[in-house]
């Protein structure tokens, strides 16, 4: 589910000082692509909506099985998935901000940049999404901006999305224990849920199809915050600390290992991001990214912080 820019050239001749070289022709794109995953994974998006919604009016609990039931009901009675539209356009809206936020920032540095790329789920209705960075980049200082961009731009939409959810949460004492499994409890989560339901546990409150799709957003966020080889997590650790990049993706692969105790895709994160993730292009740009850049990377490590949890799906019965 996270949204990753794909590798770019490794060969390519990179300019110093933040200069800038002539980019090769863009990449024609392929609209028809990404109009047909975008709409893809809007239907997928609505059919799980739908069944959290049905869940939720019903006070009972998401079962990812419910929406498997329900595949049925909802193609033969299509605008049964408008019920599905309050989760689904709101986690869309979260990774559009997310994806745009790359693409935005690649155009404004002169980077070749792709349209977002959406893949549909049948589990949560999506795997998130991702731009493909098509030509070098050429400064840290335009690194680091389009590795920021994202998780800023994404975040601007999933707090107040977050906190509307949580306001429509009800609370039903118990409710996360009655499922076959449950989700983890972010800090930014535990925090409004003290704000807007005082003295009331997480395990009590039934979460609005809301609040899950920006649950669903915090997760790609802090998956996509890993300071590892080319996440967004992974280009701001590189824009600071060229040197320390390799050394520090891989001991956050070694220490993502122990995690799988509490969630065992943490050893299949870990492994593939040791094998695939860790190594990052050369950039031989001496500028430092300054110090707002500085300031707005603290702020992406609070961002991280905040979205992530080492349990993100258990079964109940931990």
């Amino acid at each position: 589910m996270s949204s990753q820019d794909s590798p770019y050239p490794d060969s390519a001749e990179a300019g110093t000082g933040g200069a800038y070289v002539f980019a090769p022709p863009r990449t024609r794109e392929r609209y028809w692509l990404h109009a047909l995953l975008f709409a893809l994974t809007m239907v997928t998006t609505c059919m799980v909506g739908a069944t959290m919604q049905s869940d939720f009016e019903r006070n009972v609990p998401f079962e990812l099985e419910h929406t498997l039931e329900l595949s049925g009901f909802l193609r033969s009675h299509p605008a049964a998935l408008l019920q599905g539209l309050p989760y689904s356009l709101t986690l869309m809206l979260i990774l559009l901000a997310h994806e745009f936020g790359h693409y935005l920032a690649s155009v404004f540095h002169q980077v070749d940049a792709s349209l977002p790329f959406f893949l549909p789920s049948p589990g949560l209705g999506t795997f998130g999404a991702f731009i493909r960075i098509r030509s070098p980049i050429y400064s840290r200082r335009a690194l680091f901006d389009i590795g920021i961009a994202g998780p800023l731009a994404g975040f601007v939409f999933l707090l107040p999305a977050l906190a509307v959810g949580i306001a429509f949460s009800k609370v039903i004492p118990g409710i996360a224990h009655e499922s076959s499994w449950r989700f983890g409890v972010p800090a930014l989560q535990w925090l409004l849920e003290r704000v807007i339901f005082p003295g009331t546990r997480s395990a009590d409150i039934y979460l609005h199809p809301v609040a899950r799709a920006a649950w669903v957003g915090m997760f790609a966020t802090a998956m996509n915050l890993l300071p590892i080889g080319q996440l967004d997590g992974g280009h701001i650790l590189y824009s600071f600390f060229p040197a320390r990049h390799k050394t520090v993706s891989r001991a956050m692969c070694i220490l993502m290992l122990p995690l799988g105790i509490f969630w065992w895709a943490w050893f299949f994160w870990a492994i593939v991001l040791w094998w695939l993730g860790r190594r990052h292009p050369m950039i031989c740009d001496a500028t430092e990214p300054g110090a707002a850049r500085r300031k707005l990377g603290w702020l992406a490590l609070a961002i991280f912080i905040l979205c992530f949890t080492w349990q993100p799906f258990a079964d109940s019965g931990l």
